[in-house]
Parts: C-alpha cells; sequence; structure tokens
C-alpha cells in the first residue's frame, strides 16, 4: 500500500527518503519523542543505505538501541512547502520489527526513547504520515 499526501504544485521539490520502523510490544508502540513531538524510530536515507541499514544506524543513533527490521508495511510520500527547506518532497518506507537490547547512549541527547500505548498513539505522532502508517498497520494485523 502507498498513499501519497498533498498535492504536487509545478514546482521543483526536495526529495528525501526516508525508513522508519513499527514496533508493536504488548500494545504498545514504541516511539522516539523530541521537543517537537512523537516519531517514529526511523529517518533519513544516507548514500547507498538500504531501508534496513538507515533504520538500524537511526535507531542506535536516537535511542541507542539494535533493532531487527522484519517486513515491509507500506510507504507514503507527502508534497508540502516547508517553512525552511522551500517545496519539500519526504517519501517513507515503513517496517515492522523489533527492539532489541540497548548498546550504546543515544547520540541525540534530545531524543527519549518510549513505548506509548497504540490507542494513546494514534494520531499523536507529529508527521500524518507516520500515523496513516501506524492505523493501516493496526488494522491490517488485527486482520491477519
Amino acid at each position: 500500500m502507498h498513499k501519497v499526501f498533498g498535492k504536487q504544485e509545478q514546482q521543483r521539490y526536495l526529495d528525501r527518503s526516508g525508513a522508519y520502523l513499527i514496533a508493536i510490544e504488548h500494545n504498545k508502540l514504541a516511539v522516539v519523542k523530541t521537543p517537537k513531538g512523537y516519531f517514529l524510530p526511523g529517518g533519513g536515507l544516507e548514500n547507498g543505505e538500504s531501508d534496513a541499514q538507515c533504520i538500524k544506524r537511526e535507531c542506535l543513533e536516537e535511542i541507542g538501541c539494535e533493532v531487527q527490521v522484519q517486513n515491509f508495511v507500506c510507504s507514503a510520500e507527502k508534497f508540502v512547502q516547508h517553512p525552511t527547506l522551500g517545496y519539500f518532497h519526504p517519501i517513507q518506507h515503513f517496517y515492522c520489527g523489533k527492539i532489541g537490547e540497548k548498546r550504546q547512549l543515544p547520540k541525540e541527547t534530545d531524543h527519549h526513547f518510549e513505548w506509548l500505548d497504540c490507542q494513546k498513539a494514534q494520531n499523536s505522532l507529529f508527521v500524518d504520515m507516520q500515523n496513516w502508517a501506524v492505523m493501516f498497520f493496526l488494522q491490517n494485523k488485527s486482520k491477519g
């Protein structure tokens, strides 16, 4: 499943691909809390990096934990006019997986790992594409 958010204007967009982990244990969703709000663990791909490599690197940096990346869940993209980046086009890929052992202190000191109750997590994430991906995952998990 893939969903497009926003409307593409006749402009040159800055594309940014990212990969994110949807990890649920005991009806709680793994999230990263920042000063902006809650996010799924993950982030932007670096040159030549696979989605799984990105998720593993970002999780070490953000929460200090190793993770297990499992199956692809869905993807989404958004066309938006960002206040500092201009015409911005984030493309996000979402995978289910598990949070592993803590291996180091997070490099990003304003990022804090939390388990958020799935009911509370719905529509609580800062990024609308991430809210949609979590709802898509939960709806399809309950069907299977």
